[in-house]
């Protein structure tokens, strides 16, 4: 998970933040001359121009100068976002934009996108994309190695507007023009399971509708008579403050959801319970992993702390920090840690996480078969069988070569806002049911002591790694994050 999918913004803060910072007797321009490393850094920039033999890109220059001064704070969640991006970013937050209506999936090595799931009454759904799609080409542009991000860039645009797609499907090409029509950034899918058992997964608090969108859905399962209910945020990477506070109202009657606390220590309550009436007052499992965190981690740590619900799942992500977002002059976007959150309970979370009350495994994933090897000729190919089927590789420069096995594709539904769940591969869910069945869940369903101590080594592993990768690169989407174009 990279720094940019667990997102915690509080809005309160970013226009008391705005103030501060016309009012703040902070940096000059002419503060840079004050210091040797602020002299040195002219000195770099004039002789770069001066003397360096190709043509200096001083835009990106200067951006990179900002990457690397925040880069400097070692801090995952203080980073810069370039304008490009930030555009994106505030389409999604805004939860409409203009596109063909499809799900996007990178490939696990971070290049190359097909189409993970097609929309009814979407431009890609009328024109016939199916998926499993793989985009080739956007309006004569080359994407076969393009991310996910890339390929949004390219699809994306005004309303009424024309793009032309190049497909691939079963290796054989075909070249659509699709309409850009409006898709709703839709966070909250829903089902009715066996018993009456109600399920609402919320994918994203990114997303200014979410609020609203959680709470229709609440709406909807009590119009059904639902007293059992199911609310999944695994891999639910955060996103809105506020969104997080809403979502733990709808099942609090009174008492703090989430408190703020700055660097000077000072405590300060952001979001409180209210009883609105229409709360939901029947039994709750929520369910979370690896990948839950931040606002996610706000709604788990406060039905938790206050007994309200029951967590099963895995332990999650640890990301207990604010961060203030700031527009810069140039329309990119700055998100700076300014606090970090504490729980009902006076719990921090932060590089800690949320311990469910129930460890389960989350077994709707698995970690596909892959080998790296060497000591071909360069560039030749090879056939290999690899469970019962028939792969090509090809040699590098060095004679190395790898095969990366593939995922298998999460079903979903072509209907936004409808949830497809799969029993037979959810240990977590099944051990839901069983737990409004019984009271309980079994232990055949529960972690064991040598899967925590696994999970908490490759977990400490990860960190390290993520964080040696953030402090040289900025970081890309996950190959397998799902992206609405």
């Amino acid at each position: 998970m990279t720094r940019k999918q667990v997102l915690l913004l509080s809005g309160a803060l970013a226009g008391t933040a705005a103030v501060g910072y016309a009012q703040m007797s902070g940096y000059k321009a002419t503060d840079l001359l004050n210091t040797e490393a602020g002299r040195s850094f002219m000195v770099v920039l004039d002789q770069l121009n001066a003397n360096y033999l190709y043509d200096v890109d001083r835009e990106a220059v200067m951006r990179g100068a900002i990457h690397g001064a925040l880069g400097a704070l070692k801090d995952d969640f203080t980073y810069y976002e370039e304008p490009s991006d930030n555009a994106i970013d505030r389409q999604n937050l805004s939860g409409t934009f203009y596109g063909i209506g499809v799900l996007l999936e990178g490939d696990r090595s971070g290049r190359g996108v097909r189409v993970g799931t097609v929309y009814q009454g979407g431009a890609a759904f009328e024109a016939g994309v199916q998926m499993g799609d793989v985009f080739l080409e956007i309006d004569g542009k080359d994407v076969r190695d393009s991310t996910t991000t890339d390929v949004v860039r390219l699809v994306r645009g005004e309303e009424g507007k024309p793009v032309q797609v190049m497909f691939a499907r079963g290796g054989k090409p075909y070249t659509v023009t699709m309409t850009r029509k409006p898709v709703s950034n839709v966070s909250v899918e829903t089902a009715i399971l066996d018993g009456n058992v109600g399920y609402i997964a919320l994918t994203s608090f990114y997303n200014e509708k979410a609020s609203a969108q959680f709470r229709e859905a609440v709406r909807k399962m009590q119009a059904a008579g639902v007293n059992k209910l199911i609310v999944d945020m695994r891999d639910n990477g955060g996103g809105l403050l506020q969104a997080g506070v809403d979502v733990a109202d709808q099942f609090m009657n009174e008492g703090p959801i989430v408190s703020l606390r700055n660097r000077s220590g000072r405590t300060q309550l952001y979001g409180a319970a209210t009883d609105r009436g229409t709360d939901y007052e029947g039994e709750l499992v929520v369910l979370v992993n690896r990948n839950s965190a931040s606002a996610s981690e706000v709604v788990s740590g406060a039905l938790q702390d206050v007994g309200r619900a029951q967590i099963i799942g895995e332990k999650t992500f640890g990301k207990g920090v604010a961060q203030t977002p700031i527009t810069t002059p140039d329309g990119g976007r700055v998100n700076i840690v300014s606090s970090e959150w504490v729980s009902p309970g006076g719990r921090r979370i932060n590089k800690e996480g949320i311990t469910p009350d129930v460890l389960v495994k989350d077994s709707r994933r698995f970690t596909p078969l892959n080998f790296i090897g060497s000591g071909a000729q360069p560039g030749t190919e090879m056939i290999l069988t690899v469970n019962g089927e028939e792969v090509k590789v090809q040699a590098n420069s060095e004679g190395q070569f790898e095969y990366v096995g593939e995922l298998p594709r999460r079903e979903r539904s072509s209907v936004p806002g409808e949830a497809t769940v799969d029993l037979e591969s959810d240990q977590q869910l099944r051990a839901a049911l069983e737990y409004f069945a019984t009271g309980a869940v079994s232990k055949d369903l529960q972690m064991t002591p040598e899967e925590i101590a696994a999970q908490d080594e490759a977990r400490a592993t990860e960190d390290g790694e993520d964080a040696a990768a953030e402090d040289t690169q900025d970081a890309e989407p996950q190959p397998q994050t799902p992206v609405k174009p």
